[in-house]
């Protein structure tokens, strides 16, 4: 009897301990479903880091998004700028257009005239350096969304494809949207998949262009002894290991006037009465 009595009691023992360890695994469960949830946003935030497409820019790239923003808002204030440089970097991330800043702004037909050559007034260097930065940065004008295109404010085109989004510098920008909304122009990389790569030094210029293009202006010397009158040849200067050859073609020979002679001179006046 003790016998049977004991066995169950162990029995009993064995399905209360089994009864706890199946409690036990349950309770465990959930915290191993939090620990892989809070690992999601760390993983999610690598993979996005890593899928950005990057772009190099130089010195150069950024004073053309200076002169973009500067000419093209009507040197407006850090919201045109913005609006503009916004535009710039939706065509050169749309894949559509040249693939450096430069190669965009130069484009013909497309932004201001002279935008490459005129002269930016230095009064509006340090709010202009500051918007082209924080473009390069990854700060877009949150107004000009997917536009690639601007005119003048003020100004009405019979186009049905022109959907405005914001004005801003003085200038109304739209995108090229369908009847169904849809772009019609390839959509620009959102600002969070754009990483800009500064390259110090260097220029974006293509190498079959780089030949074209002299490092130095060289600058004619004068040299000593060559003095040219009216009806002679100029004299030139023998070669010297110091000094490099001018060509005959580089001189234009200067004309000395003859001084005329005086109304007045006795010898003039008495030929004239004989005359």
């Amino acid at each position: 009897m003790r016998a049977h009595t004991s066995l169950g009691k162990s029995l009993a023992g064995i399905l209360l301990a089994g009864v706890a360890a199946a409690g036990c695994t349950t309770a465990q469960q959930p915290a191993s479903k939090v620990v892989s949830e809070a690992t999601k946003p760390r993983n999610a935030a690598h993979a996005a880091q890593s899928s950005k497409v990057t772009f190099n820019y130089t010195a150069k790239d950024r004073d053309c998004l200076k002169r973009a923003m500067y000419f093209e808002s009507e040197h407006s204030d850090r919201d045109g700028y913005m609006a503009v440089g916004t535009v710039v970097m939706n065509r050169l991330t749309s894949g559509a257009y040249p693939d450096s800043i430069c190669g965009v702004v130069a484009q013909q037909r497309q932004f201001a005239p002279g935008v490459m050559t005129r002269e930016v007034e230095p009064v509006a260097e340090v709010e202009l350096a500051d918007a082209a930065d924080a473009i390069l940065r990854g700060e877009r004008h949150p107004g000009v969304k997917d536009a690639m295109f601007f005119h003048t404010d003020g100004l009405s085109f019979p186009y049905r494809n022109m959907h405005y989004v914001t004005i801003a510098g003085g200038n109304a920008f739209y995108e090229k949207r369908g009847r169904d909304g849809t772009l019609q122009t390839p959509a620009p990389l959102p600002a969070y998949e754009v990483a800009m790569n500064y390259l110090p030094g260097r220029s974006m210029m293509p190498a079959q262009f780089e030949a074209l293009v002299p490092t130095t202006v060289p600058v004619p010397i004068p040299m000593p002894g060559a003095v040219a009158t009216l009806g002679t040849e100029p004299a030139l200067a023998a070669p010297t290991e110091a000094a490099m050859p001018v060509s005959t073609d580089a001189v234009i020979p200067v004309a000395i006037p003859t001084p005329r002679p005086d109304v007045d001179n006795a010898v003039l006046r008495g030929s004239l009465a004989h005359g």
